[in-house]
């Protein structure tokens, strides 16, 4: 039977598919270093398990509502409130099971056929995919090494159109690792706050930054918040990608839509995973800084190895847990040093190109893996580039 025309539209992850490739390898007796999927390498804390396992034991097995538990969206609105620094109620939160469904739902509410909608390229691949799915045009705006990997604000300028419906931003951002400065942020919010468009700002690595970093929420903005969808969760912050909990906040307009969306998709988020995200929330915040901090001194020694190799060149991320290398001076493709990094060097990792056009070039590792097993994917990297 022919597929529907919009299957033809939708993209995925390369990073899965070379998980794939990876464990075909390790099939064969092949050792392999995994810097190629994007998660937490640590466990997720105590206190949540502990209290996920009570939710089960005291019953939390049964649906929910939809929106989620009104207690998780307090604990929500509380966290935005203080992060952020802007209020919100838990009228304004949505809880999904994980993040993607806060790219997805949105969009589905609001771009048609005709709509264009600028996104980050490089970034991550979800955007353009929904972007397309849902017949909008997708257009995309370079994010710039020697700025940080932020946006080049004159094509960002010249980009919006009257038909832009919405602007996707990530920051701390997959795959570069780098983070939108205060000033540009303001920039962008004095460029789009008298358009009739949507921001969806994607910060669901705002916890993981480094140096003393802060991200800033568009959100915070003069007469942003009504025209800007926060996406965040669970699964970075607390090492929690299993446990499928997200959730966004919104303008209230939003809200019932994205409800009805979540209604005739997944009906609810899991009820006992939801309770785990109120101790997340409320509980101890220790397990999260000595993440970061470990997170921090792999980034410093992986960074430093990748930049010691003729040809690379690695900007210091500023958040998240990438490394995006600049490999064009060593006179390879980046889908050739991704492709034998991983057959020949036994290291996993992506080529910047599926990420976008912008990325080509450029390769991404995840240092989401212990310390000793990034140098000895550097000792291979080495030895490999002879």
């Amino acid at each position: 039977m022919k597929l529907a025309e919009r299957m033809s539209r939708i993209g995925t992850e390369s990073a899965f598919d070379v998980l794939v490739r990876a464990r075909a390898l390790e099939a064969q007796g092949r050792d392999v270093i995994h810097l190629e999927i994007g998660e937490p390498d640590f466990p997720t804390p105590a206190n949540i398990v502990e209290a996920g396992k009570k939710a089960l034991d005291e019953g939390w097995t049964h649906y929910g509502p939809s929106q989620g538990l009104p207690e998780l969206r307090d604990a929500v609105a509380e966290y935005i409130c203080h992060t952020r620094g802007i209020e919100v109620s838990a009228a304004n939160v949505c809880v999904v099971p994980g993040g993607k469904p806060i790219i997805f739902f949105p969009m589905m509410a609001l771009l048609q056929e005709g709509d264009e909608a600028i996104y980050p390229n490089p970034g991550f691949p979800i955007y353009e995919s929904m972007i397309k799915v849902c017949g909008a045009k997708p257009v995309p705006v370079p994010l710039v090494e020697e700025r940080g990997f932020s946006f080049d604000l004159d094509v960002f300028r010249k980009s919006l159109t009257d038909r832009t419906k919405m602007v996707v931003l990530n920051s701390p951002q997959n795959p570069t690792g780098g983070m939108i400065p205060p000033e540009d942020i303001a920039a962008i919010a004095d460029a789009v706050r008298g358009r009739d468009l949507v921001v969806l700002s994607d910060e669901i690595y705002s916890r993981i930054v480094y140096d003393g970093g802060t991200p800033v929420s568009i959100a915070t903005m003069p007469g942003m918040f009504e025209k800007t969808i926060i996406l965040d969760g669970f699964s970075k912050t607390y090492a929690m990608t299993g446990w499928r909990m997200g959730y966004g906040v919104m303008p209230p307009f939003l809200v019932d839509p994205v409800n009805k969306l979540m209604v005739n998709s997944n009906s609810c988020t899991a009820s006992f995973t939801q309770r785990a995200g109120i101790a997340a929330l409320r509980g101890p915040q220790e397990p999260v800084t000595a993440m970061v901090e470990e997170f921090r001194r792999r980034r410093d020694a992986f960074c430093a190895g990748l930049n010691d190799i003729p040809g690379w060149r690695c900007a210091i991320p500023g958040g998240a847990f990438y490394a995006f290398a600049n490999v064009k001076g060593s006179g390879r493709s980046s889908k050739e040093v991704a492709d034998s990094l991983l057959n020949d060097a036994g290291v996993a990792c992506l080529n910047g190109a599926g990420f976008g056009a912008y990325g080509d070039g450029y390769v991404r590792f995840s240092y989401a893996n212990s310390y000793e097993n990034l140098m000895r994917a550097i000792d291979r990297i080495k030895a490999w580039a002879g």
